[in-house]
């Protein structure tokens, strides 16, 4: 079970519970930056696994409200916008938040109002992954993992 769980609010936005308030801003960052874009957990976790892998991340993360660096002595950040909202946590700390993040997001029902266009036939998190990976053309380190 993770120190961290996912679950949609009544206006169907990411809402977070921690078991430890050390988590609390992890949490906000991931419900924030990352909300129900699917592509932008792909990035994360690839980001992730490069780090714990020796590698540097593939790419900078981008944000409009964070300052974000995943390195190999783990994830930090910092709200722009938010004095104080600021946190670092090791890799194997944010691995953990974001595969349960992920399989939150895979879990949710369609959106069946939405018109995709990229692969409508395949489930979202399968068309998702199917683009990250033309995008940056290799496979997404979690395949055979965590999907």
């Amino acid at each position: 079970m993770s120190f961290i769980s996912f679950a949609l609010d009544q206006y169907r936005l990411p809402v977070f519970e921690v078991d430890d308030l050390r988590y609390q801003p992890l949490g906000g960052w991931i419900i924030t930056d990352i909300s129900r874009d699917m592509l932008a957990c792909l990035d994360a976790l690839a980001m992730a696994d490069d780090v714990t892998n020796g590698r540097a991340p593939f790419e900078p993360w981008s944000s409009e409200n964070y300052e974000v660096s995943f390195t190999p002595d783990g994830f930090v950040f910092r709200n722009e916008w938010v004095e104080g909202d600021e946190a670092r946590y090791s890799v194997p700390e944010i691995r953990e938040a974001l595969e349960t993040y992920w399989r939150f997001l895979a879990a949710l029902p369609e959106r069946r109002q939405l018109v995709r266009e990229y692969h409508p036939e395949l489930p979202e998190w399968q068309a998702d992954l199917l683009r990250w990976e033309e995008k940056w053309g290799r496979p997404h380190p979690y395949r055979g993992r965590l999907f």
